[in-house]
Formats: C-alpha cells, sequence, structure tokens
C-alpha cells in the first residue's frame, strides 16, 4: 500500500496540477492524511518542485470552535489567512487538495451558524478562489480515506477493513492501480475529447433531462459556451486535471433559462451535513421551490447564500455506467459521486465554459454566466436519466437509460 500511494501522489503532483521544475506546491490537507500529504511533498520534490507547502486543517477541532465560539470569532477571517494564500497566488504556485471529510460529522452544527462562518471565509477567499475558477493556475482537487468516511462507506466492517476496501477503491477509480497510472490516465483524459470536440461541434441551445422520479428540466446553455473535461490548462497553456478521479464532460448553463424540476439521486455532503432526497424546481433559471427529506435547513441556507445560489453554474454530463457507478459504492462525497452521475451545480460558473476576447465578468454574465459565492455540485443522473440536446427545432438524443448515445 506504501507504493501505491506514492504512485497514486505521482499521479497527482504530474498529471492533476502538473508541478513545474522550479515552482511551489501548496497541499491543502487534513491532518488525518498527513502520510498521503507527506508522499505528495516527496513527488513534488521528485518533479523538481522549489517547496512543498503544506497547509494543515482539522475537521474535529473545527467542529468544536463551531459548537462553542461566538458568531464574531467564527466570521472573523484574519487577513494573514487571506494574505498567505495570495502570497503563493503571486509566486505562480499551483494548489491540491485533499478531500476526505467525515459524511456526518457536522450534523449537530446549527446550520445557521455553519453558514456564517462558510460563507465569511469564502468572501474573503474571493480573489483566490477566483483565481482557482478562472484557471489562471493550476489545481486539483483529490482524495485519502478517514476512519469517519471509510466507516460510513462500509458501516458493517471494522475500521481497519473498511479504510483499505476505501482505499482500493479510490486507487481503482483514479487508475492510480495500473502498472503506469500517468499514461493509465492519459489515455483516458484523451479518450473524453472526441466527445467533447463533438458536443462543441452541435451548439446546443439546450438539454432536457427526463427521468421517472419526476425529473423534467430544461438547461438553456450559455451563449458561446465551450464543453470541457478530462485535461484543463492554464493560462500559459501548461495542462492539468482539476479532479482526480474525473469522468464528467462539463460547460455553463444559462442562468436565466433554467425551467422544470430536478430531483437528486444520490446524498449531497454539504459541510459535513447530507442532504438526501432533495427537489428543485426552477423558473426563468431561479430555484423557487424545494424539497428535502434530511438537511431541509442546510439546503436551505445554502439557496439564500446570495442571489446566484438560487442559479446554477454547471451542468455536467457522466454515465451511468462510468467506473465509479460501476464500483456500486455511494462514497458520501462529492469528488467521486459527481463522478458517477450527471450532476447540476448551484452558484458560480467556470468562465473557462464561455468563449470571447472580453473576459470581463459583465461580459460574461450577459452571455449568462451565473455568479455567486458558492458552487456546490449535486447529482440528478439515474439509470434511466434521458438527455436530449436541443437546437431550434431540431432534437438530438445525448443519454438514453443513463449512458451516451451521442
Amino acid at each position: 500500500m506504501d507504493q501505491k500511494m506514492e504512485n497514486y501522489a505521482a499521479l497527482i503532483v504530474r498529471e492533476g496540477v502538473n508541478v513545474q521544475p522550479g515552482q511551489t506546491m501548496v497541499v491543502n490537507a487534513p491532518v488525518q492524511c498527513a502520510a498521503f500529504a507527506q508522499a505528495l511533498a516527496r513527488q513534488a520534490y521528485a518533479a523538481g518542485a522549489a517547496e512543498a507547502v503544506i497547509f494543515w486543517s482539522d475537521e474535529i477541532c473545527r467542529k468544536i470552535e463551531l459548537m462553542n465560539a461566538g458568531e464574531d470569532v467564527l466570521t472573523d477571517v484574519p487577513q494573514w489567512m487571506v494574505d498567505r494564500n495570495m502570497h503563493y497566488v503571486k509566486k505562480g504556485a499551483c494548489f491540491v487538495s485533499i478531500s476526505a471529510s467525515d459524511p456526518e460529522l457536522m450534523k449537530d452544527v446549527d446550520p445557521k451558524r455553519m453558514d456564517a462562518a462558510v460563507n465569511a471565509l469564502r468572501r474573503a477567499q474571493m480573489e483566490y478562489r477566483t483565481y482557482l475558477m478562472t484557471n489562471q493556475g493550476r489545481w486539483c482537487v483529490t482524495a485519502m480515506p478517514t476512519a469517519g468516511w471509510a466507516k460510513k462507506v462500509f458501516p458493517g466492517l471494522e475500521e481497519a477493513a473498511a479504510m483499505d476496501k476505501l482505499w482500493q477503491a479510490i486507487l481503482k477509480v483514479s487508475r492510480a492501480d495500473a502498472d503506469d497510472p500517468v499514461r493509465a490516465w492519459q489515455a483516458h483524459t484523451q479518450s473524453m475529447k472526441t466527445r467533447i470536440e463533438k458536443l462543441n461541434a452541435l451548439r446546443f441551445d439546450a438539454l432536457r433531462f427526463t427521468s421517472a422520479n419526476g425529473t423534467d428540466l430544461t438547461v438553456g446553455l450559455a451563449d458561446d459556451h465551450i464543453w470541457g473535461g478530462g485535461s484543463e490548462e492554464d493560462a500559459h497553456g501548461v495542462p492539468f486535471s482539476a479532479n482526480i478521479p474525473s469522468e464528467e464532460i462539463f460547460t455553463a448553463p444559462h442562468a436565466h433559462r433554467v425551467d422544470g424540476k430536478v430531483a437528486s439521486t444520490k446524498p449531497l455532503n454539504h459541510n459535513g451535513v447530507l442532504i438526501e432526497n432533495f427537489t428543485l424546481t426552477f423558473k426563468d433559471g431561479k430555484v423557487t421551490d424545494f424539497t428535502a427529506e434530511q438537511g431541509y435547513d442546510t439546503l436551505k441556507y445554502l439557496l439564500d447564500t446570495d442571489e446566484g445560489a438560487r442559479h446554477i453554474g454547471e451542468v455536467a454530463l457522466v454515465p451511468y455506467d462510468s467506473p465509479i457507478n460501476q464500483t456500486g459504492i455511494l462514497f458520501y462525497n462529492t469528488l467521486f459521486d459527481e463522478n458517477a452521475s450527471c450532476h447540476l451545480a448551484l452558484g458560480d460558473a467556470y468562465a473557462t465554459c464561455i468563449a470571447g476576447e472580453d473576459r470581463s465578468d459583465a461580459a460574461l454574465q450577459a452571455k449568462g454566466m451565473n455568479k455567486s459565492l458558492i458552487h456546490v455540485d449535486f447529482m440528478v443522473g439515474g439509470a434511466d436519466t434521458r438527455i436530449v440536446g436541443v437546437k431550434g427545432a431540431q432534437e438530438t438524443p445525448v443519454f438514453e437509460n443513463g449512458t451516451w448515445v451521442l
């Protein structure tokens, strides 16, 4: 397993953020993931990095703070924290984030307090988030097992066995268990490019999703939208993969041209709280009604973050027979579950998904790009999902029975 972890770390360094000689790599790591953070540092230096910087976090201490500190403390983001990230942005660093939270750790935290704390951090870090969201620099989100997460995914196993089984699943769906993980990942991203090119050539006006669970949603696409997925490029033309694993092909919807109802097909783990079996109803792009069997208050606060939180900023197509879904595992982690199912995202759109020389917010929003403090993916694809591409009066089947026909 030690060697497999090193191979996985090498994949993240070389294909995830694609560390360049003399560059700084910054890793945002939970303390429970120390061994993997150390492996990332070793691989970064092996790739020629000038330095590997680790920023540590502890979600258990964070919960203690959220349960006990005054709201003035929760919403106070110290300037040094903002300056720290921007210091490395200005150095041209690349950024790795390890996603490994316990899906139910924060279930006892008042969602209003959680919302206040998270939104304060988002506002303070807006410049840093924009740097990443617009691919000005390279970034990658990846994962490794932690005890709480593994036990949620495999509740019938002892902790060690659950951790091992989750590790094996992560390595498999990331293609990190291959003899040559880097080459396997490159072959995977190359295979996605043909379909991306076809979608870009078709220039659909909208996609219509239908399913027996009640989903009947028309998603208008932004003017001059661009489909992407797999490997991307930063502002200097250097390729990278923002998510490992990834099976999605995605673009920007039009913020004001979404109508109908959509039902979730997997739970959403948002800030350590599960939102389950929820529906959203849209009119003219905005959520006008919603339901949730679990996590209703968390969903409400999420939707009330700002004006853009009730609009969607991403539509992503993932076949139901994707390798992640074939595992039969519900990961309770958006990085994995969003790559097992077609999904949408509430909130901010990726500016890189809209073409044009004028990259100002005003120009992009005129084409339909949504703006928000949040970007939260939720899963809507199922075994019977049907998707039709609409262009004028012409309709083209894109998905039948949950998978590609295009």
